[in-house]
């Protein structure tokens, strides 16, 4: 599948025949992302899709055909992902606060593998497999003690929720291959998150294949695979220089095919989780000006959508200091050079409903339609779209056969808006 010729036709059609707000992904730009990753890779990894990232049922149907394995981090996402017609036994759950009525029904449905953040985790694991007759597969995540500068959010060398710590691993590892009801095919580490430098990644995953050597020099048995969380990050600013895959593959791959050599680790699957880097820059977030107003000497476009469709983009999602999304205005006519200088802001009743600051657009109308880019990952389901009760986004899917409506809300009536919103 070849990228549309001009994604600005799509987002314009999107609008116009779905409203605004809404999310458009491109299923194209998804497909040439996991071709990119095979190319520069080889056969050195299976890819497994984060289900967080991007939930979805479109989207996770779409995911099944194109990578090996899917995560998820609830039975939520559980459910959602065998509805889009995932086999359990590809799919694995990872997250720190698995309810026990969770791990049950995981294990009762089959899944691949549990990812085990902790020895408690393990232990109700065990006993729901003992009751259910079943031996569960299961990967313990491990915590490192420390994570190279350039990541963009930290989950290693500092107190976490996130696995074991590492200088905890030999005991708690000791105590879970004890338990006769699970079976422990590998290691799960995810040490950090959205980082545009290849050195930074390639020394990430050299600390990863140093922890996984440790660990099995031991008593345990040969892996069946190993996890590595990617961290592979995208450009979200203007400023962000995108990250170079062949320069992280070519920096990295000798080493691990050293690793692949070792007789430990002989028929052992690597698997590379990603999720931003997958689908971020498939999407594109669309919301229409519906006024404008001068206030104090500052031009402010106030949009049909805001903070409570992407949270991300407003700041609040991570961020220490607010910084604009990459954006454009969609809307035909605008001149080369007709730039001014807005804000642009949301619907709802609080300051903090800010799209963007100071962002240079062309000359913006009423009815206008602003595209915010790299939004096809922690965009609506990491918003809070119950915030004063406006009618969720659409999501729109294009792809080779068209533009479709894709909408999935579970808990909210997607019919309520007007058709001409």
């Amino acid at each position: 599948m070849e990228i549309p010729s001009s994604v600005d036709m799509w987002l314009e059609s999107a609008a116009a025949s779905f409203g605004t707000p809404s999310y458009v992904y491109f299923m194209p730009l998804i497909e040439n992302r996991v071709s990119q990753l095979r190319r520069a890779f080889g056969r050195r990894f299976a890819l497994s899709f984060a289900a967080k990232s991007n939930p979805n049922p479109a989207i996770l149907a779409f995911m099944k055909d194109h990578v090996e394995y899917l995560d998820v981090s609830s039975i939520g996402e559980l459910r959602s992902a065998v509805s889009a017609g995932w086999q359990p036994l590809r799919i694995s759950f990872t997250g720190p606060g698995k309810r026990d009525a969770e791990i049950r029904e995981a294990v009762e449905v089959g899944i691949g593998e549990l990812i085990l953040e902790s020895v408690r985790e393990a232990v109700l694991a065990d006993k729901f497999a003992a009751e259910l007759g079943r031996v569960q597969r299961v990967l313990i995540r491990v915590a490192p003690t420390s994570v190279p500068k350039g990541f963009g959010d930290q989950m290693a060398g500092r107190p976490s929720a996130f696995g074991i710590d590492w200088e905890d691993s030999p005991r708690d590892i000791r105590v879970i291959a004890a338990l006769k009801n699970l079976h422990v095919v590998g290691i799960h580490i995810y040490s950090g998150t959205q980082c545009l430098k290849p050195d930074a990644l390639c020394e990430n995953y050299r600390g990863f294949l140093t922890i996984f050597r440790e660990i099995y020099a031991g008593t345990l048995p040969k892996p069946e695979k190993l996890v590595l969380g990617s961290g592979l990050g995208i450009p979200y600013h203007d400023q962000d220089v995108p990250l170079d895959l062949e320069a992280v593959a070519s920096g990295i791959s000798a080493e691990i095919d050293s690793f692949c050599s070792l007789p430990q680790f002989a028929g052992t699957q690597l698997v590379l989780e990603l999720g931003r880097y997958l689908v971020g820059e498939a999407g594109y977030f669309l919301t229409k000006i519906v006024s404008i107003k001068t206030s104090r000497g500052t031009k402010i476009g106030i949009c049909d959508g805001g903070m409570n469709n992407h949270l991300p983009a407003s700041g609040h999602f991570g961020m220490v200091m607010h910084r604009n999304y990459r954006m454009h205005k969609v809307s035909a006519g605008a001149r080369p050079g007709d730039v001014e200088t807005v804000n642009l802001v949301g619907p709802l009743c609080t300051s903090i409903d800010k799209l963007a600051v100071g962002v240079a657009l062309p000359s913006l109308e009423e009815g206008d339609v602003i595209a915010i880019n790299n939004s096809g990952a922690y965009g609506l389901t990491a918003s809070p779209i119950h915030f004063i009760s406006h009618a969720p986004p659409r999501e729109i899917l294009v792809e080779a056969s068209g533009i479709r409506d894709v909408t999935f809300i579970s808990d909210l009536p997607v019919t309520a808006r007007p058709a001409d919103q």
